[in-house]
């Protein structure tokens, strides 16, 4: 099976409900806590021409063999795509955006409507389902609502607040947690991950986002941001082109995280997201202004949600530490601007 320990409780409850299994299932719950894996393990289930007698699959029969190759002829994984826009009047190119088209779903009916290649269920797995773009998601809605006898939907969501209510309407949800702490904690020390506290900090207990902080550069490039944000005298400019190389999502990530603390240590007393710099962080709550700090986070969770759109990262970046400059010294991004 491919879903993770901490979520056998909620698997076996699934299968217990072996005989009422729904035709569309929306599994959903926060980033990096296993939800495709745990829908794999679905997929597996409803497929198995052996299962155990409590519905476990046996992962040895031949649709077992052949999902676990990517051959399973009754399987359909639908996921992200890129899709590159008509370039601008002038000639400027458009980003590729990532998502779920119609195309993609205009093709399901011919794999829903053909009788079964090994004469049991069909499964359709979308994921992440909030990447449906608007035509998709209605293309969706009638296969969703009536499909053919013994066929399964399997739809997996970070944000499925993001997510049509027609479409959300028309399936049953599960939603997962993710693990104690303490757990994850384990698994990631399993997993070769020599601070799994810090990385579970980072990413919001997140275990398989914290595995995948698990690289030299990440952990190099935050200490020398946060090493800048948090000095006594800060030179945006001067760290604006140190980090220049560095994934403008990640910067904006951390400055968002950062900010989240110093909002929370502020009025909770609480370190969320950056416990090795707490005396920092209290430090500095106590200084900035409240008001200030706000309109700054959620300057950078509105930017958060347009990484991928085409941005100058050098020019964002330079704002950005500008104005978090202008925020623990008013008047100093002014001062740079004139000089």
């Amino acid at each position: 099976m491919h879903h993770l320990t901490w979520h056998n409780n909620e698997f076996e409850r699934l299968l217990s409900r072996r005989s009422r299994w729904p035709h569309a299932l929306l599994i959903h719950g926060r980033r990096g806590i296993g939800k495709l894996a745990f829908a794999i393990s679905c997929a597996e289930a409803l497929l198995c021409e052996a299962p155990t007698g409590s519905g476990i699959p046996c992962g040895e029969c031949t649709a077992c063999k052949w999902l676990a190759s990517g051959n399973h002829p009754d399987f359909r994984l639908v996921e992200l795509q890129k899709v590159v826009e008509p370039a601008e009047e002038n000639g400027t190119a458009k980003k590729a955006a990532v998502q779920i088209t119609i195309d993609q779903i205009r093709m399901l009916p011919d794999f829903i409507n053909v009788s079964s290649h090994r004469g049991g269920p069909k499964v359709i797995l979308l994921h992440p389902a909030e990447a449906l773009n608007v035509n998709a998601a209605n293309a969706l809605l009638k296969s969703l609502e009536e499909p053919p006898p013994g066929t399964f939907f399997i739809l997996v969501s970070h944000r499925v607040h993001y997510l049509l209510p027609t479409v959300r309407s028309r399936c049953q949800e599960l939603a997962l947690p993710g693990p104690a702490a303490n757990i994850a904690e384990e698994w990631l020390q399993g997993e070769g991950v020599t601070e799994p506290a810090l990385a579970l900090a980072q990413t919001g207990n997140a275990p398989l986002l914290a595995r995948e902080l698990a690289v030299q550069d990440f952990w190099q490039q935050r200490k020398i941001l946060l090493q800048h944000i948090s000095g006594a005298c800060f030179d945006a400019l001067q760290a604006a082109e140190q980090i220049r190389d560095y994934p403008l999502e990640h910067v904006v990530s951390w400055l968002q995280k950062w900010t989240f603390d110093l909002i929370f240590q502020k009025f909770l007393g609480t370190i969320r997201y950056n416990p090795d710099y707490g005396p920092v962080i209290r430090s500095l709550s106590q200084k900035i202004d409240t008001l200030g700090l706000l309109r700054f986070h959620q300057a950078t969770v509105r930017l958060q949600a347009m990484i991928h759109h085409p941005l100058n990262p050098r020019l964002v970046l330079e704002r950005l530490l500008l104005d978090y400059a202008d925020l623990i010294e008013p008047g100093m991004s002014r001062t740079h601007e004139i000089a």
